[in-house]
C-alpha cells in the first residue's frame, strides 16, 4: 500500500475531476463537460509513464464515473496511490449529486462502493469532501475512518477543507495525515498554509492552475460549454464571470507571466513551481484531460520550485487584495 507522507522533494499528483464527465447539482452543472474515456485512460497512462504516482478522485466526480475510469486504468498498478473523497452523495443513474451524507455507516458503505469502482480492496487515502461541515458533525465520521485505518481498509485519511480549525481539529488521530486545500498564485491561502505546516500535515493542492487559467490556453475571448462548471457564476472560486475568464485574473496573469515562464518553463509548470516554493508540504494535483496536458504538467518536475528571488518579485507585481475569512473554495 503506497503511503502518503510529507514530501522530501517536489512531488506532483493528478486530479481527476475533469475526467468524470458531465454531472449536475439540480440544474447546475458541476462537471467539466464532455469527455472521452479512451483519451482519459491514455492521459492516466501518460502520467504513469512520466513518474506520477498519485491520483486524486472523488465519489462525486461524474457521480462515480471518474473512479470507474481511474480504477480500470490503474488495475495493474498497485504501486500508484489513489485518493478519493466521501460525503457528497450521488445518484449515478441520473448523474446528480444528492444531499450531503454524514451518517458514518452510510459513508462506510459508500467506501465499499468506491473500492468496487476503483477495483481495489483498499484505498490509500480517504478525504472528507464536505468543506465546511461542523467539527462536531465530522467527529463520528473521522472516528469511523480511524477504525478503517486501524483495520487496514484505508491507508490514511483527512479533510478537503479551506478552514484552518477543521484542518487541525483531530491532532490525536494517528491516521489523519492530509488536508486538501485550494491554493494557486492568485490565492496564497494565507490562513491555511501556516496551520497545515504547524500541524505537520501533507497539503494536497486543488485548483493549482486556477481551474485552467494558469494553463495559458484561455484569454478574454474564451467561453465554456453550458455543461462546464466554469460557465457558471460561482462565488467560491472567483475566476470566471458569465462564462468568461475574470478580467482581474487576466491582469494578474499578465503581470507575472514572464516570471512564471523563466528557465524554459511552460506557464503551467511555473504555476506549479510557485506552489512548491510556497510550502514544502505542498503536493499540487492539477486536473487533466489529455496526454499532452499530462506531459506538460509532469515536465514541472524537471525544473523544481521557483527561487526565493522569483517568489519575492511576484509579490511585488501581483495584487491579490485581502484574503478575507475562511470559506469554501
Amino acid at each position: 500500500m503506497p503511503t502518503l507522507t510529507l514530501p522530501t522533494k517536489p512531488t506532483l499528483g493528478l486530479g481527476c475531476w475533469a475526467i468524470g464527465g458531465p454531472f449536475n447539482a439540480g440544474d447546475t452543472p458541476v462537471g467539466w463537460g464532455e469527455v472521452d474515456d479512451a483519451t482519459s485512460t491514455a492521459a492516466i497512462n501518460a502520467g504513469i509513464d512520466h513518474g506520477i504516482r498519485l491520483f486524486d478522485t472523488a465519489q462525486a466526480y461524474g457521480t462515480g464515473h471518474s473512479e470507474t475510469v481511474l480504477g480500470a486504468a490503474l488495475k495493474n498498478h498497485p504501486d500508484v496511490a489513489v485518493v478519493t473523497k466521501i460525503g457528497i452523495d450521488i445518484d449515478p443513474a441520473t448523474r446528480q449529486i444528492t444531499p450531503d451524507q454524514t451518517d458514518p455507516q452510510v459513508i462506510r458503505d459508500s467506501i465499499t462502493a468506491s473500492c468496487k469502482r476503483l477495483q481495489r480492496d483498499h484505498i490509500d487515502l480517504i478525504l472528507l469532501h464536505l468543506n465546511d461541515l461542523a467539527i462536531d458533525k465530522a467527529t463520528p465520521i473521522f472516528e469511523m475512518l480511524s477504525d478503517l485505518h486501524q483495520a487496514g481498509t484505508i491507508g490514511s485519511y483527512g479533510w478537503s477543507t479551506d478552514y484552518p480549525d477543521r484542518a487541525t481539529a483531530f491532532p490525536d488521530h494517528t491516521g489523519f495525515t492530509t488536508v486538501e486545500m485550494a491554493m494557486n498564485v492568485f490565492f496564497a491561502a494565507e490562513n491555511m498554509v501556516p496551520a497545515v505546516e504547524k500541524a505537520g500535515l501533507v497539503a494536497l493542492i486543488r485548483s493549482p492552475l486556477a481551474m485552467g487559467i494558469l494553463g495559458g490556453r484561455y484569454d478574454a475571448s474564451s467561453t465554456f460549454a453550458g455543461n462546464d462548471v466554469r460557465s457558471q457564476n460561482q462565488q467560491w472560486h472567483g475566476h470566471f464571470n458569465d462564462g468568461r475568464v475574470s478580467p482581474e485574473r487576466l491582469t494578474q496573469l499578465d503581470a507575472i507571466r514572464d516570471i512564471l515562464t523563466t528557465n524554459g518553463r511552460s506557464l503551467a509548470q511555473g504555476a506549479i513551481a510557485w506552489l512548491w516554493a510556497r510550502s514544502p508540504n505542498a503536493i499540487p494535483i492539477p486536473g487533466f484531460r489529455t496526454p499532452e496536458q499530462v506531459t506538460d504538467l509532469a515536465g514541472a518536475l524537471a525544473h523544481g520550485p521557483l527561487s526565493p528571488a522569483q517568489m519575492a518579485e511576484i509579490e511585488t507585481l501581483i495584487n491579490r487584495g485581502e484574503e478575507g475569512p475562511p470559506q469554501p473554495r
